[in-house]
Protein backbone atom coordinates (compact mmCIF):
# COMPACT_ATOMS: atom_id res chain seq x y z
CA UNK A 1 0.00 0.00 0.00
CA UNK A 2 1.68 3.86 -1.11
CA UNK A 3 2.35 5.69 1.46
CA UNK A 4 0.26 9.33 1.75
CA UNK A 5 2.28 12.15 1.23
CA UNK A 6 1.97 15.94 1.43
CA UNK A 7 2.02 16.55 -1.93
CA UNK A 8 -1.00 14.47 -2.80
CA UNK A 9 -3.46 16.36 -0.47
CA UNK A 10 -5.07 19.67 -0.95
CA UNK A 11 -6.97 22.31 0.86
CA UNK A 12 -10.71 21.38 1.40
CA UNK A 13 -13.60 23.44 3.14
CA UNK A 14 -15.98 20.97 4.41
CA UNK A 15 -19.42 23.27 5.00
CA UNK A 16 -22.05 21.40 7.16
CA UNK A 17 -25.58 22.76 7.99
CA UNK A 18 -26.64 21.50 11.81
CA UNK A 19 -29.26 22.39 13.99
CA UNK A 20 -28.30 25.26 16.03
CA UNK A 21 -28.02 22.91 19.56
CA UNK A 22 -25.23 23.25 22.60
CA UNK A 23 -22.96 21.27 22.29
CA UNK A 24 -23.06 20.37 18.24
CA UNK A 25 -20.16 22.28 17.06
CA UNK A 26 -18.25 20.01 19.72
CA UNK A 27 -19.59 16.98 18.58
CA UNK A 28 -18.39 17.62 15.17
CA UNK A 29 -14.97 19.09 16.20
CA UNK A 30 -14.42 15.32 18.03
CA UNK A 31 -15.35 13.33 14.87
CA UNK A 32 -12.32 14.89 13.11
CA UNK A 33 -10.57 14.22 16.56
CA UNK A 34 -11.15 10.53 16.67
CA UNK A 35 -10.42 9.98 13.06
CA UNK A 36 -7.06 11.85 13.37
CA UNK A 37 -7.99 14.77 10.87
CA UNK A 38 -6.06 18.09 11.91
CA UNK A 39 -8.31 20.76 11.12
CA UNK A 40 -6.56 23.86 9.29
CA UNK A 41 -9.27 26.20 10.32
CA UNK A 42 -12.75 25.91 11.89
CA UNK A 43 -15.98 29.05 11.91
CA UNK A 44 -19.56 28.24 12.82
CA UNK A 45 -22.26 30.55 12.49
CA UNK A 46 -25.51 31.73 11.58
CA UNK A 47 -27.39 30.88 8.07
CA UNK A 48 -30.39 32.28 5.99
CA UNK A 49 -32.39 29.77 8.18
CA UNK A 50 -33.69 29.87 11.88
CA UNK A 51 -31.81 27.11 14.27
CA UNK A 52 -29.71 26.01 11.53
CA UNK A 53 -26.00 26.95 11.86
CA UNK A 54 -23.14 26.34 8.91
CA UNK A 55 -20.13 25.20 9.99
CA UNK A 56 -17.43 25.33 7.98
CA UNK A 57 -14.19 23.07 8.57
CA UNK A 58 -10.83 23.96 6.64
CA UNK A 59 -8.50 20.96 6.25
CA UNK A 60 -5.92 19.21 4.24
CA UNK A 61 -6.79 15.94 2.82
CA UNK A 62 -6.57 13.84 -0.29
CA UNK A 63 -10.11 12.47 -1.98
CA UNK A 64 -10.53 9.59 -0.39
CA UNK A 65 -10.17 11.53 3.13
CA UNK A 66 -12.31 14.11 2.54
CA UNK A 67 -14.98 11.90 1.50
CA UNK A 68 -14.77 9.46 4.55
CA UNK A 69 -14.83 12.61 6.52
CA UNK A 70 -18.15 13.65 4.73
CA UNK A 71 -19.62 10.25 5.04
CA UNK A 72 -18.99 10.37 8.74
CA UNK A 73 -20.48 13.83 9.61
CA UNK A 74 -23.39 12.82 7.43
CA UNK A 75 -23.99 10.19 10.01
CA UNK A 76 -23.97 12.67 12.83
CA UNK A 77 -27.76 13.38 14.24
CA UNK A 78 -27.92 17.37 14.19
CA UNK A 79 -26.38 17.59 10.40
CA UNK A 80 -29.03 18.50 7.99
CA UNK A 81 -26.45 18.73 5.04
CA UNK A 82 -22.47 18.35 4.13
CA UNK A 83 -21.12 19.80 0.95
CA UNK A 84 -17.26 19.35 0.19
CA UNK A 85 -15.95 22.49 -1.40
CA UNK A 86 -12.01 22.59 -2.84
CA UNK A 87 -10.32 25.21 -4.49
CA UNK A 88 -11.19 26.03 -7.80
CA UNK A 89 -15.08 25.74 -7.04
CA UNK A 90 -15.53 27.89 -4.18
CA UNK A 91 -14.45 31.57 -2.77
CA UNK A 92 -12.96 31.36 0.70
CA UNK A 93 -12.20 34.65 2.57
CA UNK A 94 -10.95 35.35 6.09
CA UNK A 95 -10.23 38.42 8.13
CA UNK A 96 -7.10 39.47 10.11
CA UNK A 97 -6.58 42.16 12.58
CA UNK A 98 -2.46 43.28 12.66
CA UNK A 99 -1.10 45.17 15.20
CA UNK A 100 2.18 46.18 13.71
CA UNK A 101 4.61 48.92 15.77
CA UNK A 102 4.87 52.13 14.00
CA UNK A 103 7.74 53.97 15.87
CA UNK A 104 7.65 57.45 13.60
CA UNK A 105 5.28 58.98 11.36
CA UNK A 106 7.67 58.26 8.42
CA UNK A 107 6.63 54.30 9.41
CA UNK A 108 3.33 55.27 10.20
CA UNK A 109 3.28 56.76 6.44
CA UNK A 110 4.71 54.07 4.62
CA UNK A 111 2.36 51.12 6.45
CA UNK A 112 -0.59 53.42 5.32
CA UNK A 113 0.64 53.19 1.98
CA UNK A 114 1.22 49.45 1.82
CA UNK A 115 -2.42 48.53 3.54
CA UNK A 116 -3.81 50.92 0.85
CA UNK A 117 -2.21 48.76 -1.83
CA UNK A 118 -3.74 45.32 0.02
CA UNK A 119 -7.18 46.94 -0.10
CA UNK A 120 -6.71 46.61 4.10
CA UNK A 121 -8.00 49.71 6.53
CA UNK A 122 -6.18 51.52 9.35
CA UNK A 123 -9.29 50.96 11.89
CA UNK A 124 -7.11 52.37 15.11
CA UNK A 125 -4.01 55.00 15.32
CA UNK A 126 -1.76 55.15 18.18
CA UNK A 127 1.88 57.21 18.49
CA UNK A 128 3.26 53.53 18.16
CA UNK A 129 1.26 51.14 16.46
CA UNK A 130 -1.30 50.80 13.99
CA UNK A 131 -4.06 48.09 14.10
CA UNK A 132 -5.02 46.88 10.85
CA UNK A 133 -8.28 45.20 9.44
CA UNK A 134 -7.84 43.00 6.07
CA UNK A 135 -10.47 40.50 4.45
CA UNK A 136 -9.13 38.57 1.66
CA UNK A 137 -8.34 35.24 0.82
CA UNK A 138 -5.29 33.68 2.72
CA UNK A 139 -2.78 34.26 0.51
CA UNK A 140 -3.50 37.82 0.18
CA UNK A 141 -3.88 38.36 3.98
CA UNK A 142 -0.24 36.32 4.27
CA UNK A 143 1.38 38.92 1.97
CA UNK A 144 0.15 41.72 3.55
CA UNK A 145 1.31 39.82 7.28
CA UNK A 146 5.07 39.72 5.08
CA UNK A 147 5.29 43.01 4.32
CA UNK A 148 4.08 44.43 7.88
CA UNK A 149 6.90 41.95 9.67
CA UNK A 150 9.45 44.60 9.10
CA UNK A 151 8.41 46.98 11.22
CA UNK A 152 7.47 44.59 13.42
CA UNK A 153 4.44 42.87 14.44
CA UNK A 154 2.92 43.04 17.90
CA UNK A 155 0.16 40.84 17.35
CA UNK A 156 -2.27 39.06 14.47
CA UNK A 157 -5.89 38.12 15.52
CA UNK A 158 -7.34 35.99 12.33
CA UNK A 159 -10.99 34.02 11.61
CA UNK A 160 -11.30 31.01 10.05
CA UNK A 161 -11.71 30.68 6.74
CA UNK A 162 -15.30 31.13 5.68
CA UNK A 163 -16.11 29.86 2.07
CA UNK A 164 -19.24 29.46 -0.53
CA UNK A 165 -19.63 27.95 -3.59
CA UNK A 166 -19.25 29.51 -6.61
CA UNK A 167 -22.24 29.76 -9.31
CA UNK A 168 -25.29 29.06 -8.74
CA UNK A 169 -24.97 26.15 -6.66
CA UNK A 170 -25.32 26.03 -3.10
CA UNK A 171 -25.21 23.52 0.20
CA UNK A 172 -28.66 22.98 -0.04
CA UNK A 173 -28.21 21.76 -3.51
CA UNK A 174 -26.42 18.59 -1.77
CA UNK A 175 -26.70 15.11 -3.96
CA UNK A 176 -27.74 13.86 -1.04
CA UNK A 177 -31.74 12.95 -0.46
CA UNK A 178 -33.35 14.62 2.03
CA UNK A 179 -34.41 11.05 3.48
CA UNK A 180 -30.77 10.26 3.45
CA UNK A 181 -30.16 12.88 5.90
CA UNK A 182 -33.06 11.82 8.24
CA UNK A 183 -32.67 8.03 7.61
CA UNK A 184 -32.26 6.71 11.47
CA UNK A 185 -32.51 9.94 12.88
CA UNK A 186 -35.69 9.66 14.77
CA UNK A 187 -35.30 6.01 15.32
CA UNK A 188 -34.08 7.05 18.87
Amino acid sequence: MKKQTDAERKLYTLCILVEDTPGVLSQVSRLFSRKGYNIESIVSGATDRPGITRISIELAADGLMIGQIAAQCRKLLPVKAVKILDEETCIRREIALIKVRAADRAARDEIIQIVNIFRAQVIDVDRECLTIWVFGGRSKNTALISMLADFGILEIAKTGTIAIERGRSTIYDDSKLKEEYEYGKNVL
